[in-house]
């Protein structure tokens, strides 16, 4: 994430309905994937039918968001409502598209869970969200630290002390 504007982007293996939609419509939501939601997080890369919903396939329930008209998912802890500002086609060394897309949005608005704030912070470690690390394979963040970013290092979420 990019922390001045807030940046946020996803990737797509191929333009599959959530980069398409967030293309065609300029905005998309993003919302956290969890240790408890993995499994329904990973019913949603199914390659459905175009319009097929990723939410009713998964078994989410899908929430509205109040800047963009994307759905976020109700059970995530945490989504970011974004409008899209750049969308790059990937490419391989020989300049041709691979189907693969990448889709950058600017943070509009937040949806946070209070159960998880800690001391005026999202308390990471409580959430257990989850990465994709590459073929099967998923990380789940189950304990954080801190460190203080060195001058002129930036600190995310707009926190810098140099404006």
């Amino acid at each position: 994430m990019l922390s001045r504007p807030q940046i946020v982007g996803f990737c797509s293996e191929s333009e599959k309905d959530s980069a398409a939609f967030a293309i065609e419509s300029g905005e998309f939501c993003w919302s956290m994937a969890t240790w408890e939601l993995r499994e329904k997080m990973n019913a949603t890369s199914a390659g459905l039918e175009r319009g097929e919903s990723e939410f009713a396939f998964a078994g989410l329930a899908a929430a509205p968001c109040r800047r963009v008209r994307a759905p976020r998912v109700a059970a995530s802890p945490a989504a970011m409502e974004c409008k899209v500002t750049q969308v790059v086609r990937v490419l391989d060394l020989e300049g041709r598209e691979t189907g693969g897309v990448v889709v950058y949005g600017q943070v509009v608005g937040f949806h946070i869970d209070t159960r998880f704030m800690k001391n005026g912070r999202f308390d990471l470690a409580a959430v257990k969200p989850i990465a994709r690390c590459g073929y099967d394979e998923y990380a789940v963040v189950e304990g954080v630290f801190s460190m203080q970013r060195p001058a002129g290092g930036g600190n995310a979420f707009g926190a810098d002390k140099a404006a």
